[in-house]
């Protein structure tokens, strides 16, 4: 998976739970293993136990979710809550972002105390949560939350994921259901050249680095063709020819991360004709630091504060 994402990912399951304070009342860390792990938060004053794990990720560890949530429920002072998003996607952690930080948001005032979210490792879906709800909620700039979170959990949040979340809240794509509504989609081809190769499949982009695409040879082009209608956005993805990950050099590539590792990514833009529009996502998904104004995070803690399941 270290291939996949373009990052080194270091989780021993058999270590049991680890964790880091990001904030005094908020902790970032990795998935809780037997009902006993409930009582090691509670020790130190956690209220929330905010899970993001899906039913395939406790299953692949062998993680007895039911025996940890029915002993959570009868200590009574503490409250073990799921909000599922899908490992290793950046484009369902976009989607799922703004129903998950509702949710989270709502038991940080309900519950008080220190709020605990994990994901399997703590070092993906949880960090991002946690930046997100830093961003939207508690007043952190994007970059400055992501390098103050960085310095107390080594990790890889997305930020794209959360950049284009952001948009299309402000830009009022998401309906009360937290559907993706009115998002034009684009056209993206993606090709590999050469005959050499039996199989060529592409990673990333929409379906997250657990699925892949198989690319359909062109006799003609001599060359492998993707074609995919993708909403506005930014996408990484990596081709596997025969196996094996790889960059196109022939597409644009991200800039090395700190260990090093690139993907390829596309950016696509919507139809919309609105200079407004398109002007406050241009910025909220650009390059530089990203903050929200005063009205703009307003508008998105009233939107979060809107949703009910």
């Amino acid at each position: 998976m270290t291939e996949a994402m373009g990052a080194v990912l270091t989780y021993r399951h058999e270590l049991g739970m680890n964790y880091n304070f990001i904030l005094p009342d908020l902790i970032v860390g990795s998935c809780l293993q037997t009902p006993s792990d409930v009582d090691k938060l509670r020790k130190i004053g956690v209220k929330t136990i905010f899970c993001l794990q899906q039913d395939s990720d406790l299953e692949y560890f062998g993680v007895d979710i039911s025996s940890i949530q029915e002993y959570a429920k009868k200590c009574e002072d503490i409250e073990h809550i799921r909000a599922e998003i899908r490992d290793f996607d950046a484009f369902d952690l976009r989607m799922r972002l703004p129903a998950v930080v509702s949710k989270l948001h709502k038991a940080v005032n309900q519950n008080g105390g220190v709020t605990y979210i994990h994901c399997t490792a703590g070092l993906g879906r949880a960090p991002a949560t946690a930046l997100a709800y830093m961003f939207w909620i508690q007043g952190y700039k994007l970059n400055e939350g992501h390098k103050f979170l960085q310095s107390k959990r080594p990790s890889f949040p997305k930020l794209e994921a959360i950049k284009n979340a952001t948009a299309d809240i402000l830009t009022d794509r998401f309906a009360s259901s937290f559907q993706l509504t009115g998002l034009s989609k684009n056209r993206v081809r993606l090709m590999w050249e050469g005959n050499n190769c039996s199989l060529v499949e592409v990673s990333g982009l929409d379906i997250g680095w657990g699925q892949r695409i198989p690319l359909i040879f062109d006799e003609e082009k001599r060359s492998w063709i993707l074609e995919r209608d993708l909403p506005e956005g930014r996408y990484e993805y990596k081709y596997i020819i025969d196996g094996e990950w790889t960059c196109n050099k022939d597409e644009l590539i991200t800039s090395p991360n700190n260990d090093g590792h690139v993907n390829n990514y596309v950016q696509v833009h919507g139809n919309n004709s609105e200079d407004e529009t398109k002007e406050l996502r241009e910025r909220l998904t650009g390059e530089g630091e990203v903050d929200l104004s005063k009205e703009e995070r307003e508008k998105i803690r009233q939107f979060l504060d809107a949703y009910n399941e």
